[in-house]
C-alpha cells in the first residue's frame, strides 16, 4: 500500500534532507521530481548541492509545472520525491494558470498513486503579513495548498533545525 507524506518547514530547516532520508528507506529505485526552474546562479548552485546530497542512483524527472503529469508517469516505478510544492506553486502562479484547480487536482491525485510520495513544502505563514499584495496572495495560495495536501496526507512532518516532528500520522 502506498504512502504519502508531507515534509514542511521553514527555510533551511532540513526539510529536503528529511525527506530523502524517507525516500532511502522505501523499497524500489529513489525518482526526484524537481519543480525548480534553474534561472540563476545562485539556484543552480542550490541544485548542484541536492544531487550531490542525493547520489547517483537517484532518477530526476522535471517538472515545473506538470506534476500530476510527472506523478502518473512514475507511479509504480519506485518512491517519489517531490521537491518542492511551494516552487511548484510559484511556477504556476507566474504564469497564470489556476492553481487552485491545480492543486485540489494534485490533492486528488495523490490517494490514486500506487508508489510512495514525499512531497517537500515551505511553511511561508509564520511570519509577518508581506508588504505588498502578490507576496500575501502567494502566502495565501501556499498556506492553502499546503492544508489540501496535509488532509490527503498520511502523514506530516514538521522540519525544525534539521530535526523532524510529527504532526500527523494514519498509523
Amino acid at each position: 500500500m502506498s504512502k504519502t507524506i508531507l515534509v514542511t518547514g521553514g527555510a533551511r530547516s532540513g526539510k529536503s534532507a528529511i525527506a530523502e532520508g524517507l525516500i532511502s528507506g522505501m523499497p524500489g529505485a529513489p525518482i526526484y521530481i524537481a519543480t525548480a526552474e534553474v534561472r540563476d546562479g545562485e539556484m543552480a548552485e542550490r541544485v548542484a548541492v541536492h544531487q550531490a546530497r542525493r547520489g547517483p542512483e537517484w532518477t530526476t524527472v522535471h517538472a515545473p509545472t506538470d506534476l500530476i503529469g510527472a506523478l502518473r508517469d512514475s507511479d509504480g516505478k519506485g518512491p517519489r520525491l517531490v521537491d518542492c510544492l511551494t516552487l511548484w506553486l510559484t511556477n504556476l502562479m507566474l504564469s497564470d494558470a489556476d492553481w487552485q484547480a491545480a492543486g485540489r487536482a494534485l490533492a486528488s491525485e495523490l490517494g490514486q498513486q500506487a508508489s510512495h510520495v514525499v512531497l517537500v513544502t515551505n511553511e511561508v505563514g509564520a511570519g509577518i503579513v508581506p508588504e505588498n499584495a502578490l507576496a500575501r496572495a502567494f502566502r495565501d495560495a501556499a498556506g492553502q495548498l499546503n492544508q489540501w495536501i496535509a488532509a490527503e496526507a498520511d502523514e506530516v512532518i514538521l522540519a525544525v533545525s534539521g530535526l523532524p516532528l510529527r504532526v500527523k500520522s494514519n498509523d
